[in-house]
């Protein structure tokens, strides 16, 4: 066991940690130069085109040090806000971390969120600055920025380049070094946490973990101690960059486990691996609850998919354990699952991979958050509303609370103006603004989750000209004056648009949906008037005027009268086909409510 490191490389995104990962896995020959590609644990398309990490992915590594062998267990993680929930559980399975910062960028917002994550859980970090090859870098000012962070010394930040392979001799010498051995005992009762588990067609749930005490043998009966579910282990074995079955793995190391289980429902990521026989007393402390920031709706295309949806959302949510989701209906839409996302990136990759990887064309509703309601009658009874239909009735309504955040924005000092009037124009609060050098500025707000969830982070990096980082924290519910806009197509609500608004924005973004919306509904035999409404007073009115045939053509010369007698026959046509018309919404006008400032 001493001779096993479990690390994992912790960074803001685009600092290079897939690159740096492909480097130690060339220095530690753990693939051979055929197997080798670009971010080559980066096994989803999705997240080569992206050239985004999204899920952390673990690879064991063999390395000879100082005449010794040593097994290293690398887990590479995200660098998105939207999937800090894969950094916390690959961090509760590591001892040591690498926090890669980039010289030419210097340190991020999620640099910083990600650090104090892996301090909280006491992780030896080993500070390593990448990219020092690059005419841009700027080695020494980084290099004191992260002594400042870290308060390290200036000797122990490692210098690399992992495009050109410089220093990586250096990190792996440290990770030996500095990261303290697995501590555990083999001869306890068998004590496992699983930190990640895939759905594979042919073999049912593959379970990752890590033992902390005693061993796992092939065909041996383990029990999963939060469902308390007894399976025989199939197949154990560590993961290189294939898997490698192996007789036993033991205290401190990191392995895959197949039991045959074919229902996602029965393996909780965080739950405790024991021995069925001599089970151990105390179960590990699992993750904490994902606390999901934005809800939608995923309706299928067809109704009739209802229940390959759900299916397809099982398997996922094992892949993606931060995905939430229960079953709602809506007039418009049908039978469908509201859904709970970390972020507006984590909506946009899940109904992505839902279309590839199982081949569901998804309907996305208008994103919101969760707010809560008190009605007079029960003031302290807490109403949740994931969906603006759930809203009680306002006359008997006391007030509506809607979460808050606390957002942190580093950004250069020469955008310090435009960002704060973002902030300020999405009902921010600043609460404080400190200068960290005498370029780079950190400034913290207090902000409604529901301002950022549209378009708030495009708008940031437009306004910084890319150089702002954000990274947020929920900080509680506040009381809010929010009022319901419904959009109501040829009269009829839908509900499936209706949006919680706060009161000062509600009639401009209810007159800038029906102008988008006129936009993208298609034209049709009868004219559709597209209504934005608070409550029974209308705010709003665009209409998409019909088509029309010129029935007038015939008439040349004569009197007027004959004209109008045929324009009339046709305008009472219309007015009957509108009476029983039917009004189709394309997928994008759903989406288009996002983009309200394009």
């Amino acid at each position: 066991m001493k001779n096993i490191r479990n690390f994992c490389i912790i960074a803001h995104i685009d600092h290079g940690k897939s690159t740096l990962a492909d480097r130690l896995l060339d220095e530690t020959a753990t693939v051979t130069k055929r197997e080798a590609q670009a971010q080559l644990l980066d096994s989803m398309d999705l997240e080569r085109e992206r050239g985004i990490t999204i899920k952390s992915h673990a690879i064991q590594m063999e390395y000879k040090y100082k005449g010794e062998d040593y097994i290293l267990n690398l887990i590479d993680t995200p660098g998105h806000v939207d999937f800090s929930y894969e950094v916390s559980r690959s961090i509760a399975a590591c001892e040591g971390a690498l926090l890669v910062v980039d010289a030419a960028q210097s340190i991020q917002a999620q640099t910083i969120s990600n650090l104090y994550l892996a301090l909280e859980n006491d992780l030896e970090i080993i500070p390593v600055l990448n990219k020092v090859d690059l005419p841009s870098a700027n080695p020494e000012e980084v290099t004191d920025d992260i002594v400042d962070l870290l308060g390290c010394d200036a000797e122990e930040v490692i210098p690399a380049s992992a495009k050109t392979g410089i220093g990586i001799e250096e990190i792996l010498a440290a990770v030996i070094e500095r990261i303290p051995a697995p501590k555990g005992n083999s001869d306890e009762p068998l004590q496992a946490l699983i930190f990640d588990s895939v759905y594979n067609p042919f073999r049912g749930v593959e379970t990752y973990f890590r033992v902390i005490n005693g061993s796992i043998r092939k065909n041996q009966q383990i029990k999963f101690v939060a469902t308390g579910n007894t399976y025989g282990a199939d197949e154990v074995g560590t993961l290189k960059l294939t898997q490698a079955p192996k007789q036993e793995i033991k205290a401190g190391d990191v392995g895959y486990l197949i039991t045959g289980i074919k229902d996602a429902r029965e393996v909780k990521v965080g739950d405790t691996i024991t021995d069925a026989k001599n089970p151990t007393q105390n179960a590990i402390a699992g993750f904490e609850d994902v606390k999901p920031m934005v809800f939608a709706g995923i309706y299928p295309v067809d109704t009739e998919d209802y229940e390959e949806l759900r299916n397809s959302m099982e398997k996922l949510q094992l892949n993606d354990a931060s995905l939430v989701f229960e079953p709602e209906s809506s007039a418009a839409l049908g039978f469908g699952f509201r859904c709970g996302f970390l972020g507006m990136l984590h909506l946009e990759i899940i109904q992505e991979r839902l279309e590839r990887e199982f081949d569901m064309t998804v309907i996305t509703t208008v994103p919101n958050v969760s707010y809560h309601a008190f009605t007079n009658k029960h003031p302290d009874d807490i109403i949740l509303v994931n969906n603006p239909s759930d809203l009680p009735d306002p006359s008997s309504m006391n007030r509506v609370e809607e979460p808050f955040i606390k957002a942190t924005i580093i950004t250069k000092s020469d955008f310090v103006g435009p960002v704060m009037s973002l902030c300020i124009e999405k009902r921010g609060q600043i609460a404080s603004q400190t200068y960290l050098t005498t370029e780079r500025v950190e400034l913290t707000f207090d902000m409604p989750l529901a301002e950022i969830v549209f378009d708030f982070y495009d708008r940031l990096k437009t306004v910084s000209k890319g150089y702002a980082s954000f990274d947020y924290s929920p900080i509680g519910m506040r009381a809010s004056k929010l009022v319901k806009v419904d959009v109501l197509l040829n009269g009829q609500p839908v509900d499936a648009l209706s949006a919680l608004l706060h009161q000062d924005n509600a009639y401009d973004i209810g007159k800038r949906m029906c102008e988008k919306l006129r936009e993208l509904i298609p034209r049709q035999q009868f004219d559709i008037p597209i209504q934005a409404a608070i409550g029974a007073k209308i705010i709003s009115r665009e209409t998409v005027k019909a088509l029309r045939k010129d029935v007038t053509a015939k008439c040349y010369g004569g009197d007027i009268s004959r004209k109008r007698k045929l324009l009339e026959k046709q305008k009472k046509g219309k007015k009957r086909m509108r009476a029983v018309g039917n009004v189709e919404i394309p997928q994008e006008a759903f989406m288009a409510v996002l983009k309200l400032n394009d």
